[in-house]
């Protein structure tokens, strides 16, 4: 019997990451990330679609989402989907999917970076002409090696 189990989302999350930590000190947050899907009824009107999913991320990876993620925050991310359950205090048993993430990229917030975008980020992008590497006036033969 084949089995795979790989999600991938691109989303922005839907509230601030809740830091915890195991009783061994693995870090562990909680977020949620909404994803969206746009498309066309029969009809002809544009119709959208929001799907919420609730995520959690380990070590490493779950202090970086903390640090730098916030609610509304774009994040793509690769996981693998996870089932829990538990019996809740009213005695009932509970149950829900989750995404385990495993690997996560941060996204720009829209058309607004390209727009701050400075000058002098422009120019750390764009190479040198300066160093000794690209001057051949500098070399004392006609042989560059």
């Amino acid at each position: 019997m084949a089995n795979f189990n790989k999600v991938i989302l691109m989303g922005n999350l839907t509230r601030d990451p809740q830091l915890s930590y195991t009783p061994s000190q693995t870090a562990v947050v909680d977020f949620g990330i909404a994803v969206n899907r746009r498309w066309t009824g029969q009809d002809g009107q544009q119709r959208d679609e929001v799907c919420f999913v609730d995520c959690r991320a380990y070590g490493k990876p779950a202090e970086t989402i903390n640090k730098y993620c916030k609610k509304g925050k774009p994040l793509m991310l690769e996981g693998r989907l996870t089932f829990d359950s538990w019996t809740g205090q009213d005695g009932v048993k509970k149950s829900k999917l989750r995404v385990t993430v495993e690997t996560f990229q941060f996204l720009p917030m829209g058309a607004r970076i390209a727009e701050q975008s400075s000058p002098a980020e422009d120019e750390q992008q764009a190479p040198s002409d300066n160093g000794p590497a690209n001057d051949i006036s500098n070399s004392k033969d006609d042989i560059p090696f």
